[in-house]
């Protein structure tokens, strides 16, 4: 894939000296960025750490409602996606443009596919009453609030639906428990998809030519956003899909 006659002049922007200065600039303006990022999703997890200090018994009983399953597929095609950006970050700076499309394709692929299963996970949480509100009801068996059984394996061997049922203060504490959970998960979500246009555009670019070894920043831009919004991902996995699961 060839570049246009306009792409190496298009190299930086007339305020800079040269591209390297270009680039120097606009990586600091993605960096001071993500750290306002930090700070807002710090914000998020300082009130889940101060919740899940208060009630531990609680959300490890809500945690359990998670499918961890899912959650691990999720956090394999994260790591997956981080490393086609990597790869293509890497083909631009090379000029090999079509090595670019392919990885950009891929990584959009793997963006796609965990914005599904998440999907999936919330339509499973509608059906089973986990939203936060009047109708929120977590099941839960009596071996599970002793803490010998997980509620799904109780299912699995047969206890009576009428004994799975938490007590009214455990509802409650689990319910903060599941805001916390859709309010991180969905903003993170949010922010998968502000990267999947932004992957979208860098796609339409390269497939006009636009990248270069000269000028490749975009690429490199969006490829710090991506990883931030992986990392995101890390830190929730296990906050959230993985309480008490130890003992």
């Amino acid at each position: 894939m060839r570049a246009d006659s306009g792409a190496v002049a298009a190299a930086h922007a007339h305020q800079f000296e040269d591209a390297a200065q270009q680039r120097d600039a606009v990586t600091l303006g993605m960096w001071t960025f993500l750290v306002t990022e930090i700070l807002f999703f710090g914000g998020l997890f300082l009130a889940y750490a101060i919740y899940r200090w208060s009630f531990p018994s609680a959300f490890a009983l809500a945690s359990r409602q998670l499918d961890i399953t899912l959650g691990g597929v999720n956090t394999v095609v994260l790591i997956a996606s981080s490393l086609t950006m990597a790869l293509a970050v890497h083909a631009a700076q090379t000029g090999a443009g079509r090595a670019l499309l392919g990885f950009l394709l891929l990584t959009i692929l793997l963006g796609g596919v965990f914005l599904g299963i998440k999907a999936v996970e919330y339509r499973h949480k509608f059906e089973e009453h986990l939203i936060p509100g009047a109708s929120f009801h977590m099941p839960v068996s009596e071996a599970t609030l002793s803490g010998d059984i997980p509620p799904d394996q109780a299912i699995a061997a047969g206890v009576p639906a009428t004994a799975l049922s938490a007590p009214a203060e455990i509802q409650r504490h689990a319910q903060i428990y599941f805001s916390l959970y859709f309010a991180m998960t969905g903003m993170h979500a949010l922010h998968m998809v502000i990267g999947l246009g932004l992957l979208a555009w860098l796609a339409l670019q390269c497939r006009k030519g636009r990248f270069t070894p000269a000028y490749f920043a975009p690429v490199e831009i969006v490829g710090l956003y991506w990883h931030f919004v992986d990392i995101v991902w890390i830190f929730l996995f296990p906050l959230l899909y993985l309480v008490g699961r130890h003992a």
